[in-house]
């Protein structure tokens, strides 16, 4: 004798599918892009950006680094955290006229960065200029005496050209994570800033603290090649980038002060 499959089974197997689905879903939801503000805040305001925002007059700003610049491990050009950067400004501030040029290239050292400054940097008269250095050095065990020279010169250079400048540090990754000076670099890119007096954006820290705080598993921002960021992460640095570039453009001066006092 044949048994027939009842309404109320049908419609139990259906609401037990959708609440699977949606208990999936949840799962799979992309984290919060957060972090305590102690970690993105940049040390010095952004004088010359800031005279221009409050002038309401034309933002130029150039990134310059890596493959992390570049955007490997993004799934198109325009998610690269550059081309982020200028939708995030643009939204918080939609009346003033920012541009972000990318000047990335996979591969490179402080070294080949330097040897491009002029032309590829410095001729575009930025007022705002991104330095993204020193994972490739890590990767590849060069010495990290050379490193800190070369970019102690850039900085140098680029603020004579009249920029602000924010140094970025290496990605908090697996491939990186393994090398042994790691920790050293990212000290030594923090020295360098201070001694420059230039700023600060710890992508090192802010990425060690979605993977050790906020318990975001690698995979969820870092590429399967274990090294590149992806587009959740391109985004987030972005996003973080834009509002401390934000805070540090219209901190007045007294204020910068009292902090630091």
């Amino acid at each position: 004798m044949k048994t027939s499959v009842r309404p109320f089974h049908i419609a139990a197997g259906i609401l037990a599918a959708a609440c699977l689905f949606a208990v999936t879903g949840v799962a799979r939801a992309e984290p919060s892009c957060t972090v305590p503000d102690d970690v993105t805040r940049l040390m010095n305001p952004l004088s010359r950006t800031g005279k221009l925002i409050g002038a309401g007059a034309p933002v130029k700003i150039v990134a310059i680094g890596s493959s992390s610049t570049a955007g490997a491990g993004a799934s198109s050009p325009d998610k690269s955290y550059p081309s982020r950067l200028a939708v995030e400004l643009k939204t918080m501030f939609p009346n003033q006229p920012i541009t972000v040029i990318n000047r990335g290239v996979n591969g490179e050292e402080a070294a080949d960065m330097l040897a491009r400054l002029d032309e590829g940097v410095i001729a575009e008269r930025p007022d705002l200029i991104l330095w993204q250095v020193g994972t490739n050095a890590v990767l590849r065990d060069h010495p990290l005496g050379a490193a800190n020279s070369l970019i102690l010169e850039g900085l140098r250079r680029m603020k004579a050209s009249g920029a602000d400048v924010i140094l970025i540090d290496p990605q908090f990754a697996p491939k990186v994570l393994a090398k042994k000076e790691t920790d050293a670099m990212v000290d030594l890119i923090a020295h360098a800033a201070k001694a420059q007096n230039v700023d600060l954006f710890r992508r090192f820290a802010v990425m060690r603290h979605w993977r050790q705080v906020a318990r975001i598993p690698f995979e969820t921002f870092i590429s399967p090649d274990e090294l590149h960021m992806n587009d959740w992460s391109y985004g987030c640095v972005a996003k973080l980038m834009a509002g401390a570039i934000a805070e540090a453009a219209t901190r007045t001066t007294q204020t910068a002060r009292a902090t630091a006092r």
